[in-house]
C-alpha cells in the first residue's frame, strides 16, 4: 500500500534532541532522520518555558528551516506551553504560565509560530479572534473548557482536559460532537484506551481525526532519565512519567503508532495524511507499507 508521507504536527524531539533545548544543527539532524521514517513534515512544538528560552527556540528552529536542504520540511511551531489551565497542567511548569491575552502572547510572536495550545476558558476575548486573523490554528488544550468557539481543533484529546461528561459541557465532549473541530489523538497504546479510541473514531467524521504522536527526546533513543519540561522523566522502555507518575509524553514515532493500530485493526487509512488538509499543504513523496504497516520505501 502507499500513502502519501506522514506530518507530525506535535512533537517534542526524538533521537535524544528536545527542541527546547536544540541547536540549529540538532534541528536539522532531527529532520534529516525522521525524513527516513516515512515522515515528510513536521511541526517542532514547544514545552513551556521562559518566555526568552521560548523565544531563543523558535529563532533557532526558524533558522534551521530558513537552512534545510533535505529532511522532512520544518513547517513551523507548535507552541504548546505557557498559555495553558494550571488544573490540567500535565507535565507543564505553571509557575511559568501566563494568561492568555494578547499581550502576552506578542511576548513570544513570531510569523513562524502556526499551531498555538491554549485554554480557552482562560483566554482574554479578544485573543483567539486575533489569532484566526493571523492564521495561527488555535487548539484546545490542557484545558477545562466546552466552549470551543474560535478553534480549530483539540490538543491531544481526552489528555489533559476534561473528560467526556453526561451533565453540563466539557472539552473532550464538545471536540466528539462537533464535526468542524479537528480532533489530534496520541494512539500509542498508553495514553488513550482502546474503548476511548474505538468512541472518538465512531463519533468524529474521519477527515477531522489527527494521529499525532507528542513523543519526547527519549524516543528512538538510549535515553532513560531525562529533564524535560523543568522535570525530572524516566523512561521504562514504554511509558515516560514524571516522579509522581504524570505522563509526560510518547515514546513512539507517528509510524510506530500508524503500526500499534494496525495491528489492533483500529487504523482506517483515509486519516493518515488529514494534516494535509488542516493546513492546507502539499508535500512530494510516499510512504510504500507491507500488509503489517512495516515502512518497505520511503520515496522523495
Amino acid at each position: 500500500m502507499r500513502t502519501k508521507l506522514l506530518i507530525e504536527q506535535h512533537f517534542h524531539g526524538c533521537y535524544g534532541i528536545d527542541f527546547n533545548k536544540a541547536s540549529v544543527e540538532d534541528v536539522l539532524d532531527l529532520a534529516q532522520k525522521i525524513k527516513t521514517e516515512g515522515v515528510g513534515g513536521i511541526f517542532p512544538t514547544l514545552v513551556t518555558d521562559s518566555v526568552e528560552n521560548i523565544k531563543s527556540q523558535i529563532s533557532i528552529i526558524k533558522t534551521a528551516a530558513q537552512k534545510q536542504k533535505e529532511g522532512a520540511k520544518i513547517l513551523g511551531v507548535h507552541l504548546e506551553g505557557i498559555f495553558l489551565n494550571p488544573e490540567k497542567k500535565g507535565i507543564h511548569d505553571e509557575k511559568l504560565f501566563l494568561k492568555p491575552t494578547i499581550e502576552n502572547f506578542n511576548l513570544v510572536a513570531d510569523d513562524f509560530i502556526k499551531i498555538v495550545t491554549l485554554a480557552p476558558e482562560l483566554c482574554s476575548p479578544d485573543l483567539i479572534p486575533y489569532l484566526n486573523k493571523k492564521g495561527i490554528k488555535v487548539q484546545a488544550g490542557h484545558c477545562i473548557g466546552g466552549d470551543l468557539t474560535g478553534c480549530s481543533g483539540t490538543t491531544h484529546t481526552y489528555n489533559a482536559m476534561s473528560g467526556v461528561v453526561h451533565r453540563g459541557r466539557s472539552t473532550a465532549l464538545s471536540a466528539l460532537i462537533n464535526d468542524n473541530i479537528y480532533t489530534e489523538i496520541i494512539a500509542d497504546g498508553v495514553h488513550v484506551s482502546d474503548d476511548a479510541l474505538k468512541l472518538l473514531f465512531k463519533a468524529k467524521p474521519t477527515d477531522k481525526i489527527i494521529l499525532m504522536s507528542d513523543c519526547l527526546p527519549c524516543t528512538h533513543s538510549k535515553l532513560k532519565e531525562f529533564i524535560f519540561a523543568g522535570s525530572k522523566v524516566y523512561f521504562d522502555g514504554n511509558r515516560a512519567a514524571g516522579a509522581d507518575g504524570t505522563l509526560a509524553g510518547s515514546s513512539k514515532l507517528l509510524p510506530d503508532i500508524i503500526k500499534i493500530l494496525a495491528q489492533k485493526k483500529l487504523l482506517n487509512t483515509e486519516f493518515i495524511n488529514n494534516p494535509y488538509k488542516y493546513h492546507n499543504i502539499d508535500l512530494e513523496g510516499y510512504i510504500e507499507w507491507d500488509e503489517d504497516f512495516n515502512i518497505l520505501k520511503v520515496s522523495n
